[in-house]
């Protein structure tokens, strides 16, 4: 009998998803589920390139995050994803700290260049596990990647989803705000609303997020938990039961 699936599984096949068939998706750091639903996307179009930040096999660069920088300024970085200590409904990340910036409550360890890969990525998918009210707000205390800019600023790129463990909102980039478009299996409209801070908008016709078909459930337990287990063993080990090769 096949085990049940997983909440990560589930996400992993949601974000693989949304990644669709484009030339190159990166993933940064600390991201295994992002990293998993990337390598799942490339089984679909083999062309695809993928580069996880602290893999040896899933990494051309060979000067870390300022070759991936240079590559996404010039247009060769199609998918990113983005997360933070605070999101809110305009898409605005929050990387830095909470409360007062000269005498905060909490520091987050920065930014780094996440500001500027959200300009120039021109599919950013926020991707935040815990849903609440302290991590999607009205508004983050402090911008560090803003989710939208004025009129006549050059910026090819932006947020187009945010992924969290109840749900999906797409991002209407004109609006300057989310859609709710799915919601996860055994959640609900209400829960979603009481455990978010910012107002959103409905799909016309709010679904139930799809499970993943046996095909790509086998694909995810087999295959790419086996090579996610080279960069996320801890993961692999725990989700998958698998072991680093």
């Amino acid at each position: 009998m096949t085990a049940p699936v997983r909440s990560e599984e589930l996400l992993i096949a949601l974000v693989a998803e949304l990644i669709g068939s484009v030339r190159h998706v990166a993933v940064g750091a600390a991201s295994p589920i992002p990293a998993a639903a990337a390598l799942l996307a490339a089984t679909r179009t083999p062309s695809m390139r993928v580069s996880l930040l602290s893999s040896r096999r899933h990494n051309f660069f060979t000067d870390g995050g300022r070759e991936l920088f240079d590559c996404a300024g010039q247009g060769r970085v199609d998918v990113f994803f983005l997360s933070g200590g605070q999101i809110d409904g305009h898409g605005n990340v929050n990387l830095v700290a909470l409360g007062d910036y000269g005498h905060p409550t909490t520091r987050f360890p920065g930014s780094f260049g996440s500001a500027y890969l959200y300009f120039v990525v021109p599919r950013v998918i926020l991707f935040r596990l815990e849903h609440s009210r302290r991590t999607l707000v009205e508004q983050v205390d402090f911008i560090s990647a803003p989710g939208t800019s004025p009129p006549g600023v050059y910026r090819p790129g932006g947020p187009v989803a945010l992924v969290t463990e109840l749900c999906r909102f797409d991002f209407d980039r004109a609006r300057g705000g989310f859609t709710l478009a799915t919601v996860h299996p055994g959640h609900s409209l209400e829960e979603v609303r009481d455990r978010t801070g910012f107002d959103f908008a409905l799909a016309p016709e709010l679904r139930t997020t799809s499970l993943p078909d046996p095909a790509t459930l086998a694909l995810i337990r087999g295959a790419i938990a086996r090579e996610l287990a080279e960069v996320y063993p801890a993961f692999a080990a725990e989700i998958f039961g698998v072991a680093r090769p």
